[in-house]
């Protein structure tokens, strides 16, 4: 199924109708919107005034077993983590190691002509706004299964993915229209990998984590006595075709895992970012990461709205299902305050009507009620 984004709308339409619940705790939000419901396990972090203020957890890390989830476990957060990809890469070309506007032909010299003409002016904020033009994944996944057994190393198999996926035909013409696509992550984390000589993993440790003090994330599928992903009310343990998830490479495009805690200092970040005081990046870099590109949903790479389910925006939004897990995040940078949840299974079990629940549950408590339009 791979990592996939769900339209913010659907959250607005959802949250906007879930019941409230202003006087109970988190756990009992949990527990109630969890009522009756398939899901195996719920993780609910709420963030004010740059701390975690609130946290819970509830149900078990497979539904086969009766082992509960804890509140150090791991989630797998999907396409959430591809702002992360997007603060490694910005680190970068704060430093001068990469530029924001530099076209793909002086990128990836030897891809050059091998890639299709369209693509050969793209540039690092056009793959990493979903402007590029490129097609959501490989036209052709059934030739790349391979990369789910794959001893390669992941630097080397994202190179034959990309060089296979800059030669398919573009959804529309780069710059030019919003197009959702893993594709132009993995782009810019091989861009990344060669100018720098590093793996992606290496780089986002560097970059990311360390300095932010994230030390329980991981790549790829969780493992065998962690939390796991559900699809069709089973635990998914093995990844074989795309249809079961995605290959271990897939990292750049969100595919990584993380404890509620280390999720929670990434968001605590950008929300001191909005207000200049980001530790991470420079004010421009979460500027230009938080700010809608013209005339479109989503900067670099939040999703940005003036408003979700009648609060008060603007908000940054993103959310991803790998069809194994579902994770979504809001923040509201003028109230520097946000939310995150996440689900050990997928839509097919009812992980969104359950996140949603508990999103417009919190809402009233994060941001004010949208202001009338005069």
């Amino acid at each position: 199924m791979l990592i996939r984004t769900i339209a913010a709308l659907a959250v607005c339409a959802l949250a906007a109708t879930s019941p409230a619940f202003a006087s109970d705790n988190l756990d009992t939000i949990v527990t109630t919107a969890m009522a009756g419901s398939k899901v195996p396990a719920l993780g609910v972090v709420v963030m004010r005034d740059g701390k975690i203020t609130e946290q819970a957890v509830r149900g078990v890390k497979r539904i086969d077993q009766q082992t509960p989830v804890g509140g150090d476990d791991v989630w797998l957060i999907g396409s959430t983590g591809k702002v992360m990809t997007v603060a490694m890469v910005a680190r970068l070309v704060e430093r001068g190691v990469l530029s924001w506007d530099a076209p793909l032909e002086a990128m990836l010299p030897d891809l050059a002509q091998e890639m299709r003409p369209e693509y050969r002016k793209v540039t690092l904020v056009q793959l990493l706004s979903h402007q590029a033009g490129l097609p959501r994944d490989l036209q052709d996944l059934g030739s790349a299964e391979q990369l789910f057994t794959e001893s390669q190393p992941f630097p080397r198999q994202r190179l034959s993915y990309i060089a296979k996926a800059l030669k398919d035909k573009p959804d529309a013409a780069p710059g030019t229209a919003f197009g959702y696509s893993n594709t132009g992550f993995l782009v810019a984390a091989v861009i990344a990998e060669r100018v720098t000589g590093e793996s992606y993993e290496n780089l986002m440790q560097k970059e990311v984590f360390q300095p932010l003090g994230m030390r329980n994330v991981g790549f790829g599928n969780t493992n065998d006595g962690q939390n796991r992903g559900h699809q069709a009310g089973k635990p998914m343990l093995t990844m074989r075709t795309f249809d079961d998830g995605a290959p271990p490479m897939f990292g750049p495009a969100g595919f990584l895992h993380m404890s509620l805690g280390d999720w929670a200092r990434f968001n605590l970040d950008q929300l001191a970012g909005s207000k200049g005081q980001g530790k991470l990046l420079t004010p421009a870099s979460y500027r230009l990461m938080q700010t809608a590109q013209p005339g479109r949903p989503a900067g670099l790479d939040w999703g940005v709205q003036a408003s979700i389910a009648g609060r008060q925006g603007p908000v940054l939004v993103h959310q991803g299902s790998d069809g194994n897990w579902l994770a979504m995040a809001v923040l509201f940078p003028e109230q520097g305050s946000g939310v995150l949840a996440v689900a050990n299974a997928g839509p097919d079990m009812g992980a969104d009507k359950v996140l949603t629940t508990v999103l417009g549950t919190l809402f009233p408590s994060l941001s004010p009620a949208r202001q009338a339009v005069k």
